[in-house]
C-alpha cells in the first residue's frame, strides 16, 4: 500500500521535512497547514519541490469548526480550495467541531457538510470528516460516519484516525460497517496508556505504530476488510520526534509501516534469536581484571581474530582492546538462520555490515546473528559458578528510546513487558524491558551520569555462593548496599540473612523469586550476577533506585577523591 506521512511529525522546514520523508521512502505526505504558512516557498513552488522528491500531497489540514455552526462561513473555504489547487492536493481533513458556539444538531452538521462538499467538488477536492477524540458534539468515528451518510454527497468521506478511535475506548470492529469507498483516509499513530486529558495526550504522547500499547494492526485489519485502497498515513504529535534529526525520525516511521504491513499480514518473524552468543566490550584493562575476578578465563582469539574471548561456563565475553573506557559495542545472538535475520532487518530498514550475518542498532551497538547454540561445546566448557548470559541493559539516548524500542521489536521479535519510570537521584530512568525465550534486553534512558551505564547480567546457579567467593577474593568489587534496604526488606519478607552480609538484593512475583548483585563501575559498564528461583520473570526493577543511587554516590566519591 501507499505509504504517507504528516509534516508534523518530523522536524524542520517543510523543505527539510520533505527532504526527509522522500530519503525514507515514503509515497506522500499530508500537508500540515502551519508548516505551508512558515515556509517561504510559495504553494506551486511545494508542489513543484514534492514532486521533484518524488512525493505527493495527499492530504491538506486541518480545516477546523465549520460545521453546525450559527452561520457557515464558506469564505474561508473557498480561500482552502484556492491554496489546495496551486498545492496539488485533492484532500481536505475536517475535524469534527470543538468550538463551544458549535450547536448539537447532526442534520444541521450533515447540511453544511453537504454545503462543503458541493463547493469542493468544483475544485476537484474531496471532504474527509474526522471525529476529534474531544469534539465539542461529535467525538467517535461512527457518529462522524452517521453524519456523512446523513449528508450523502460523493466528494464527503470520513477520515478514520487511530488515536481518536483508541483514545476513547472506541472499538474498531463498527469500521467495517462503513463502505471502503467512502473511507477517504487512514491516519495511523499510536501511544503509551496514559491517565490524563486525551488532547494533552494527543498533542504529545503520540509515537509511531508499535511504540506504544494500541493494536494499531487489528484496526488497520477492521479498515482493510471494508476494500478501502487510500494509503496508510502516520499522523503522530510528540514533542521528541520534533527536536529529533529528521532524516532519524521519517525512517523510523517508514520502519512502523513496513512493520505494521508484516503483522497485518500476519507474517512471522522469519528468525527470533533463541539465546545470547556473546557481548562484546572495547576494554582499556580494567575489564577483563574484573571477569577474571568473575571467574572467566581466556580461551583465544575470536574468528577473524579482532577480539579475545573470555568464557565462564556457557557465558562468552569478547574483549576488543582500545584506548578509550570500557563500553558495550556489540552482542552475539543465536539464531536458527543468521542470513534470514539479516534480510528480514534490512528490510526494516537496519544497516547491515557487508559481509556478515551483522546489523547495527540505533543506538550504534553492533547485532551479530550467529547459528544455533552448541549446547555440548557450552557444557565442555565446564559447569561454573556463572551458566550464561540473562539479559544485557542498553543505555539509549532520550531521543532514541522509542526507536529502538520498535527496532529491537520488529527486526529481533522481542515482546515488550510493562514501561517503568525508576527514581534515580537527579530524575527519573526511563526502563523498557522486552525479550523472547531466552533473549532479554533492557533499554534505559537515564538522566546520565553512572545511571547511564550499560551492563550484562551473567546467570548463576547458586548466587550466595558467588556472593561469599567475591566478598571474600575481591571486597572491592561489588556494588555495596545500604543497610537501610535490608531493615526494609526484611519487613516485608522472611528473607535469608546472608542476604544482608553478603549484599544481596533481592525480589519475587507470582511466578518465583529473584536474587541479584552488582559490581562496581568501569568506565561505562557495569556487571549484574541474577539467579532466577522457579518461574521469576522480572529483572529486579524494585530495587533499581538502590542501584542507582549507590552508583551515583561512588561516583561523586571518585569525583571528590
Amino acid at each position: 500500500m501507499r505509504k504517507c506521512i504528516a509534516t508534523v511529525s518530523v522536524s524542520g522546514t517543510l523543505p527539510e521535512k520533505l527532504a526527509a520523508i522522500a530519503a525514507a521512502g515514503f509515497d506522500g505526505v499530508e500537508l500540515f497547514e502551519n508548516d505551508l504558512l512558515a515556509c517561504m516557498l510559495s504553494p506551486e513552488e511545494v508542489r513543484l519541490r514534492a514532486a521533484d522528491l518524488g512525493l505527493s500531497i495527499d492530504l491538506y489540514q486541518p480545516f477546523r469548526d465549520f460545521e453546525a455552526m450559527p452561520s457557515v462561513d464558506l469564505r474561508r473555504a473557498e480561500h482552502k480550495f484556492r491554496v489546495m489547487e496551486r498545492l496539488g492536493a485533492r484532500t481536505l481533513l475536517v475535524c469534527s467541531n470543538v468550538s463551544p458556539e458549535a450547536i448539537d444538531d447532526d442534520e444541521l452538521a450533515a447540511a453544511h457538510l453537504r454545503l462543503l462538499a458541493e463547493r469542493a467538488a468544483d475544485y476537484g477536492i474531496r471532504i474527509a470528516y474526522e471525529a476529534l477524540a474531544w469534539g465539542r458534539h461529535v467525538n467517535d468515528y461512527l457518529h462522524a460516519w452517521r453524519i456523512v451518510r446523513m449528508a450523502d454527497h460523493p466528494n464527503l468521506g470520513v477520515c478514520l484516525d487511530s488515536f481518536h478511535i483508541f483514545s476513547r475506548g472506541g472499538d474498531p470492529i463498527g469500521i467495517e460497517a462503513i463502505p471502503g469507498e467512502k473511507i477517504f483516509f487512514l491516519q495511523l499513530a499510536d501511544a503509551p496508556l496514559l491517565a490524563m486529558d486525551v488532547l494533552q495526550w494527543s498533542r504529545h504522547y503520540r509515537v509511531f505504530p508499535g511504540q506504544g500499547a494500541f493494536d494499531v494492526a487489528g484496526l488497520v485489519r477492521h479498515v482493510l476488510a471494508t476494500g478501502y485502497t487510500g494509503p496508510l498515513s502516520l499522523e503522530v504529535f510528540n514533542d521528541h520526534f520534533r527536536q529529533a534529526d529528521a532524516d532519524r525520525t521519517a525512517r523510523d516511521g517508514m520502519r512502523s509501516l513496513i512493520a505494521l504491513e508484516q503483522a497485518v499480514g500476519g507474517e512471522e518473524h522469519p528468525a527470533t534469536p533463541t539465546g545470547f552468543a556473546f557481548a562484546e566490550l572495547a576494554d582499556d584493562g580494567s575489564v577483563r581484571e574484573m571477569l577474571a575476578a568473575l571467574g572467566f578465563a581466556p580461551a583465544g582469539p575470536y574468528p577473524g581474530g579482532h577480539a579475545e574471548v573470555w568464557r565462564h561456563g556457557g557465558a562468552r565475553v569478547l574483549l576488543t582492546r582500545t584506548g578509550r573506557a570500557p563500553e558495550l559495542t556489540a552482542i552475539g545472538l543465536h539464531g536458527p538462520d543468521p542470513a534470514g535475520a539479516v534480510r528480514h532487518a534490512t528490510r526494516l530498514l537496519a544497516p547491515a555490515r557487508p559481509g556478515t550475518d551483522a546489523i547495527v542498532a540505533p543506538d550504534g551497538t553492533e547485532i551479530l546473528f550467529t547459528g544455533p547454540a552448541d549446547r555440548d561445546g557450552a557444557a565442555a566448557a565446564g559447569a561454573g559458578e556463572i551458566t550464561h548470559i540473562d539479559h544485557v541493559a542498553l543505555t539509549q539516548p532520550w531521543h532514541h528510546f522509542e526507536e529502538a524500542a520498535l527496532f529491537y521489536r520488529s527486526v529481533l521479535g522481542l515482546r515488550p513487558q510493562e514501561s517503568l519510570e525508576v527514581p534515580d537521584p537527579y530524575g527519573l530512568l526511563r526502563s523498557q524491558a522486552m525479550s523472547a525465550g531466552e533473549v532479554r534486553l533492557v533499554l534505559n534512558l537515564a538522566p546520565g551520569g553512572a545511571g547511564g551505564a550499560q551492563h550484562v547480567a551473567f546467570a548463576a546457579t547458586d548466587l550466595l555462593a558467588v556472593a561469599r567467593r567475591l566478598r571474600a577474593e575481591h571486597p572491592g568489587l561489588l556494588l555495596p548496599i545500604p543497610g537501610n534496604y535490608y531493615d526494609d526488606l526484611e519487613a516485608r519478607y522472611d528473607v535469608d540473612p546472608a542476604l544482608r552480609e553478603l549484599g544481596v538484593l533481592y525480589d519475587r512475583d507470582e511466578h518465583g523469586e529473584f536474587l541479584h548483585l552488582y559490581t562496581v563501575t568501569v568506565g561505562g559498564v557495569f556487571f549484574e550476577i541474577v539467579q532466577r528461583i522457579g518461574g521469576y520473570r522480572g529483572f529486579g526493577a524494585v530495587n533499581a533506585p538502590i542501584r542507582l543511587a549507590v552508583q551515583r554516590a561512588s561516583r561523586s566519591l571518585k569525583m571528590s577523591a
